[in-house]
């Protein structure tokens, strides 16, 4: 499928999408632009940036680069790239974990309704087991998963327990790349390692997929726990190095420095999981971060071992 669908299914959630000469972009929060397909390392020129800014009036922007981009906070992407996906690929832990999911539950396409409906439960649990304190209202999440009912590319899938849904996650195929969105269970069945049989099942379905090179199973978070990470490549994912490139409006980017980042730490300490701090301190984080040369900056958790190859080849 064209990004023309996935910014048709952000439209429909009452997003804002433009397209400018490298990328799509749409509005991730109040002033901020997010560039996608999430999957592509963009390049955009200083006056491509600056039109968005200041002509078009937003506040920042963040894109994913690529490391030979002289800016952007040192980050990852977690893909998996492969021509298949058996158990024998995973490490022990996943292995058994798996085994123990598939008996104890079902894996299926669901309906985007049924999501709607009974995924809102797995939609605050989770958020909540995270710490995370987003408030999402009950419209929105419906409104988000009825968006892609009709159209191509778009499942969603269900771990079923004794028919109840127990996890969920959204798929959907982006060129050669298929993406896992919002996955989300419910906390009295993580003992039945629903969450692992959901993501094995769902990423067999994608490698097999006509087309299918790689599985971007999600960003580098701003503010998501690391453990949420972590998962993923316990589940045989990795971390793909790039930059993140964090821009603010050329008038209030003097105002982001390190003084506005040690109050915005100490306001997240707190308030801990509060949604507009939790972002404000990740996006100024990638910002400042992003200033320095790789070599200067810290390793995320997880990529340290690609990381440093890069730096002892240059």
């Amino acid at each position: 499928m064209t990004p023309e669908v996935f910014a048709e299914w952000l439209r429909r959630q009452g997003h804002k999408v433009l397209k400018t000469e490298c990328s799509y972009w749409y509005d991730q929060g109040p002033g901020v632009l997010q560039a996608f397909p999430y999957h592509w390392e963009i390049s955009p020129s200083e006056s491509e940036i600056r039109d968005l800014l200041v002509r078009k009036r937003w506040m920042g922007l963040r894109y994913s680069t690529s490391l030979t981009s002289p800016y952007g906070a040192l980050s990852y992407h977690a893909v998996l790239e492969a021509h298949s996906y058996s158990i024998d690929d995973l490490g022990k832990w996943a292995r058994k974990n798996v085994r123990r999911g598939l008996k104890r539950c079902r894996v299926e396409p669901v309906s985007f309704d049924r999501l709607a409906d009974e995924g809102w439960g797995l939609q605050l649990d989770t958020l909540a087991r995270q710490g995370r304190q987003v408030r999402l209202e009950r419209e929105i999440w419906s409104l988000r998963c009825l968006a892609a009912r009709d159209l191509p590319g778009f499942d969603a899938w269900g771990a079923m327990v004794d028919e109840r849904l127990a996890a969920s996650v959204i798929s959907f195929q982006m060129e050669d790349c298929g993406y896992l969105l919002y996955q989300q269970s419910q906390r009295e069945y993580l003992v039945d390692f629903v969450n692992n049989a959901l993501a094995f099942v769902v990423t067999q379905h994608l490698l097999g997929l006509p087309g299918i090179k790689r599985i971007l199973y999600g960003l580098h978070s701003l503010d998501a726990p690391a453990s949420i990470d972590e998962f993923k490549f316990r589940m045989g994912y990795t971390a793909k190095a790039v930059r993140q490139r964090v821009v603010f409006h050329p008038w209030i980017a003097p105002a982001f420095n390190p003084g506005t980042h040690a109050l915005l730490k100490e306001a997240l300490r707190l308030f801990p999981g509060h949604p507009v701090i939790a972002k404000s301190e990740g996006m100024l984080r990638f910002y400042l971060q992003g200033k320095h040369p790789l070599e200067h900056q810290p390793l995320p958790p997880g990529l340290s071992r690609e990381a440093r190859s890069y730096f002892d080849e240059r």
